[in-house]
């Protein structure tokens, strides 16, 4: 078997230069999606230069660090295999019927509360929930985890004045819907962006992840039945354990034909 240079690897966890990092991060995220399943070879290292327009060198820095992590296996003579892993638990949400969902996903997990502050939000943040500038928010942070995973990381901004009818503790222990609605806010409706980024160094270390692994990044502004911002939530997530569905349907005629989503009956009393 061939041992990995422990001088490639930064502590970071990702091989040394740009490159090689790119090149891990491609097939990393690659096996994880079933591109290369297990068991299976990987192309050999003069193939995947030639792929990625990288040198050999970059490609056995990234791969060395890759049988490191147990992602594969290399054997003299055999190749690079991709090994068995563990699937970690996993979660989905329909996006047409996220907010329902959301409330639910907050009583089937558990959460770790990292920090919990007032004070004056980010400026974005306050812009997008159009709120004085003056106007205190409360700010916590929490992981949400499910089997022991952590899957996701969230951050939410809600105004003091609605905050401050919950306590810290609560919070650690309660979604914070819940919360929301004893506070007596009636939410109305949500507008939503789903992106991509890559892991920061605090939030791969909470997240079990190398720093510059694909995330899912959602936000979230919330607004009350008479249009007040009452929550603005970041949220990273882990892409190989939550996942966002939507399913369609083609209706119309002729030159109006369109896809719209399909909200089930069930969902759509769950959503009222």
């Amino acid at each position: 078997m061939v041992h990995s240079e422990q001088h490639n690897k930064t502590s970071s966890g990702l091989p040394e230069g740009g490159k090689a990092r790119r090149v891990y991060l491609h097939l990393k995220e690659e096996i994880a999606r079933g591109v290369y399943a297990e068991g299976s070879v990987l192309p050999g290292e003069q193939k995947l230069a030639i792929a990625f327009e990288v040198s050999r060198v970059t490609i056995r820095r990234a791969l060395d660090v890759l049988a490191e992590d147990g992602v594969i296996e290399r054997r003299a003579g055999a190749g690079t295999r991709v090994c068995k892993r563990d699937e970690p638990p996993a979660m989905a949400a329909d996006f047409t019927t996220l907010m329902p969902q959301v409330v639910q996903m907050g009583q089937s997990t558990s959460v770790r509360l990292l920090s919990f502050q007032y004070g004056l939000p980010p400026a974005f943040v306050g812009r997008a929930m159009e709120i004085d500038p003056d106007v205190r928010v409360q700010t916590a942070v929490r992981l949400r985890v499910v089997e022991g995973q952590a899957f996701s990381h969230l951050t939410t901004h809600v105004p003091e004045e609605i905050a401050q009818n919950y306590s810290e503790s609560e919070l650690a222990t309660t979604p914070l819907y819940e919360l929301l609605e004893r506070s007596g806010v009636k939410v109305e409706t949500a507008h939503q962006t789903v992106t991509a980024t890559l892991a920061s160094p605090d939030v791969a270390e909470l997240l079990g992840l190398s720093v510059g692994a694909p995330l899912l990044a959602l936000d979230r502004v919330v607004r009350d039945a008479q249009g007040r911002g009452v929550e603005y939530l970041s949220a990273l997530y882990r892409p190989d354990m939550f996942r966002l569905e939507m399913s369609l349907s083609h209706v119309g005629a002729g030159d109006a034909r369109h896809w719209e989503p399909v909200i089930e009956p069930s969902r759509r009393e769950a959503a009222e």
